[in-house]
């Protein structure tokens, strides 16, 4: 009978060695699907903010992979999740979801928010299953038929907007 290795998550700097390789993964994962001008992906330094959270997922100590979570203010959006194909199907990158979900709770975020691509059909089927719904485009993101916008309301938000306190609930 073989047991599995447990996975466990942490944040992490994503200017280390091996954030960096996560990145440089997922990135080539996203070029072999889209070409460059259809990625809206954020480089290292570009995630490299006080405004942005990294988590990594390990197995035995290896990192498997990694999600973001950048604080939009009223808003936090999911970048870079990204699971090594070979570790793919064993829950990682759900967990990770889950993970940031609680992050950003944390930190007073009510609503997630990603944009993806129909495309890439394994991560959008996590998003669905998780609760994420398709949305109006944000962010500054082009309109354009390689978007997919989803969000997903993740408890109360209490966050300033123009001098004015907003209340969101789930």
């Amino acid at each position: 009978m073989m047991t599995r290795m447990p996975v466990t998550i942490a944040t992490e700097s994503v200017l280390s060695d091996n954030a960096r390789a996560l990145i440089e993964a997922s990135e080539a994962a996203l070029l072999a699907v889209y070409p460059p001008e259809e990625c809206f992906s954020f480089s290292a330094e570009e995630l490299a903010t006080k405004s942005t959270q990294f988590l990594v997922a390990r197995r035995a100590g290896a990192p498997v992979g990694c999600v973001a979570l950048v604080d939009q203010g009223r808003y936090g959006e999911v970048k870079r999740l990204y699971v090594d194909p070979g570790q793919r199907g064993r829950g990682i990158g759900r967990a990770l979801m889950e993970e940031l979900e609680g992050a950003a709770r944390d930190i007073g975020l009510g609503l997630l928010r990603l944009e993806t691509g129909a495309a890439l059909a394994a991560a959008v089927q996590l998003y669905r299953r998780m609760g994420y719904a398709d949305c109006a485009p944000f962010g500054g993101y082009p309109d354009i038929a390689s978007n997919l916008f989803m969000q997903k309301r993740i408890g109360i938000l209490l966050r300033e907007d123009h001098g004015l306190a907003q209340l969101s609930r789930a």
